[in-house]
């Protein structure tokens, strides 16, 4: 259902505090795919908010048709799997319309979008940026979707994480795997366990991704 709006304070107020982690402008819809990768991101994240007729730079520039609502529609139920499900007002504000399109957190991650060469991969929120989920954090959800029991042999490769961690405060996925002598798969398995019990988290920026002791965790050490 669309809801139709008049005024300006409200989508003003959201323009103000800038595209980040839960807000992001779009200028025009003219590529579902791309969309579909926003709502994918956000679903996978905290949630979030799309403007669709503002430029980068918070200007109102208003959709030039319905047409781009019926691409927003393909991008969530043609473009996202499981479907990202969205809710759409119609602001109407000096003459030009801005679509606000809310996202919900999901509870069934991840969802997946085709990245440019149309493979589906699952895209999460970082700053004001939307970037493909790395393979620790899918076997995560994964974890959290079956209700995965884990258990941790304490072995000579757990030690080897948590001393470092304890001693140099972050680490590297490629780092763990070289220090710990072990192949990709079980450097996944072993930080997703370690996430999954609380006792470390991941750190995503745009540029690089790190594992750090939880501070209650570290707090105790």
């Amino acid at each position: 259902m669309i809801e139709i709006e008049k005024g300006s304070h409200y989508i003003k107020t959201l323009i103000s505090q800038g595209e980040g982690l839960m807000l992001d402008f779009k200028f025009a819809i003219n590529d579902s795919k791309k969309i579909a990768r926003s709502l994918s991101a956000f679903a996978n994240t905290d949630g979030g908010t799309l403007l669709i007729g503002v430029k980068d730079n918070g200007a109102i520039a208003g959709v030039r048709s319905d047409e781009e609502f019926y691409m927003l529609e393909a991008a969530s139920s043609v473009y996202t799997s499981p479907v990202v499900p969205f809710c759409v007002k119609y602001w109407e504000i000096n003459d030009r319309t801005v679509l606000e399109v809310k996202i919900e957190k999901s509870h069934t991650k991840p969802h997946l979008a085709p990245d440019k060469d149309n493979l589906m991969k699952a895209y999460i929120r970082v700053e004001d940026k939307n970037i493909v989920a790395n393979k620790v954090l899918l076997k995560v959800w994964s974890y959290q979707n079956s209700q995965h029991a884990v258990k941790i042999k304490y072995s000579r490769k757990e030690e080897i994480l948590l001393s470092y961690l304890n001693e140099f405060g972050t680490i590297t996925f490629s780092k763990f795997q070289r220090i710990a002598e072990i192949s990709r798969h079980t450097a996944e398995d072993i930080l997703a366990d370690f996430i999954m019990l609380d006792i470390i988290e991941m750190v995503i920026t745009e540029q690089i991704v790190v594992y750090k002791l939880k501070d209650k965790i570290n707090n105790s050490l």
